[in-house]
């Protein structure tokens, strides 16, 4: 099965209003994923400095560290994507640098970088092995990795290509977004950030805390047109967990 990649041009430039499909990836994974990324970087110590958002789409994340204090680039290969999120960064008056790009080939220079992010991404590209080298070419020594992707198990089978994909009831958009072969699992990754100088840190997991027969409901919801897209992620309630079955956050850190 093959993933259409074309859907984040059909849809990204109203990424941001919460009738569109997209927008489910904003109403609680932004919150959920900022909660984790900025206890690992108070950590860490790390605060401002060079940050590079990988697979940006509309800037959800760009805008939440532009402000944080971060000079923020973000890159995306949609050019549809790409202008509404600089449209939306003018609106709001953020100065975030949004470039055309892929992660397999980052436009920015070797070290340049201090906070790589890469969200919703890895589990869409067909070489996680060059996305994960160029990360850590772009990171300066100590730099941080901050990542979240899908594990491959039967549980994300279910939830993300069964439910949210095929079933006709129930799935988010008519596009096949995902392909379960391309997720990708701890292990797996964690391989990849080490061949890379990457040392994986962390792995935690992101899941809906709502239990599945909300998520159906919820999902037949949306799908007959009674409730946003941005209010199916806010029920959902996407957040930190110890179960990794689904997807997972984790961080790694650039050695020197």
């Amino acid at each position: 099965m093959g993933i259409d990649n074309d859907v984040y041009d059909r849809l990204g430039a109203t990424w941001w209003d919460e009738e569109n499909p997209l927008n489910v990836l904003h109403g609680s994974f932004t919150p959920a994923r900022m909660r984790y990324f900025r206890r690992v970087l108070e950590g860490l110590a790390v605060s401002g400095g060079r940050m590079l958002d990988v697979g940006c789409g509309a800037g959800f994340l760009s805008e939440e560290f532009a402000r944080s204090g971060f000079s923020v680039t973000g890159i995306d290969p949609s050019p549809v994507a790409i202008a509404a999120a600089r449209a939306h960064a003018e609106a709001g008056g953020l100065a975030i640098a949004y470039r055309l790009g892929r992660g397999e080939e980052v436009p920015l220079a070797d070290a340049s970088v201090d906070v790589v992010t890469c969200c919703d991404v890895l589990e869409h590209v067909a070489d996680v092995e060059r996305v994960v080298a160029e990360v850590a070419r772009v990171l300066r020594p100590g730099g941080v990795f901050l990542y979240d992707t899908i594990n491959r198990t039967r549980r994300s089978r279910l939830l993300v290509i069964r439910a949210m994909q095929e079933w006709r009831w129930t799935r988010i958009t008519d596009a096949e977004i995902h392909d379960w072969a391309m997720f990708i699992t701890p292990a797996e990754l964690s391989a990849a950030l080490d061949r890379h100088g990457l040392a994986a840190a962390e792995t935690v997991g992101l899941a809906p805390r709502a239990g599945l027969p909300a998520i159906v409901r919820d999902l037949l919801r949306t799908r007959r047109g009674r409730m946003s897209y941005g209010e199916l992620s806010r029920r959902l309630d996407f957040g930190e967990v110890e179960d990794v079955r689904v997807s997972y956050l984790g961080y790694a850190v650039r050695s020197g």
